[in-house]
């Protein structure tokens, strides 16, 4: 098995070999953007943000390399926006992960996801997030957007949507709860 394609060329795929391709299985987990955020931001005035910051530098530290990392166009082009400092941190970050194309699949499953209104209309970027790992199957959406991705109600929701379109939805969780044993 070969890494997912990019339309972002070549440069932001790491050789197969480096990511396990044709080793081993591991689970697969799709960053969303605030993860990438909370790993390249200063330390919050905020102390519940600051510990979700300390929280997902322990994952990123001590866990992801249980996981076969993904991340899709949508957190390039969100990772990018913004300060221009953090942006470039941001996307060094993600550099040599894995890009998943926002497919036909995934447009068709996140425009369903927002006419259920499981999702208000802003956050068609948050269905696209869903969308993406859904129609990869990923095993984990790692997510601390908990207004409209890792929220269970909203959840329970489009897993329901994903399935009735023949689709196996991610575990949505945060880091906490990715830390294992």
């Amino acid at each position: 098995m070969s890494p997912p394609a990019s339309r972002f060329g070549a440069a932001f795929l790491p050789l197969a070999s480096e990511f396990g391709y044709g080793s081993h299985v591991l689970e697969k987990v799709y960053i969303e953007t605030t993860i990438v955020s909370y790993l390249t931001s200063r330390p919050s005035g905020d102390s519940l943000t600051r510990s979700h910051q300390e929280l997902t530098r322990d994952w990123w530290n001590g866990r992801r390399a249980g996981f076969d990392i993904y991340v899709s166009e949508v957190v390039v082009d969100e990772a990018a926006r913004g300060d221009r400092v953090m942006a470039a941190a941001r996307l060094s970050l993600i550099q040599s992960i894995p890009i998943l194309s926002v497919n036909e699949d995934a447009r068709t499953l996140a425009a369903a996801i927002l006419r259920s209104a499981a999702l208000p209309s802003k956050a068609a970027a948050d269905a696209l997030h869903i969308a993406v790992a859904t129609v990869n199957a990923i095993d984990y959406l790692l997510s601390w957007n908990c207004t409209h991705i890792a929220n269970a109600m909203i959840a329970r929701r489009i897993s329901a949507i994903s399935r009735e379109m023949g689709f196996d939805p991610p575990t949505v969780c945060t880091p906490e709860e990715l830390m294992g044993a």
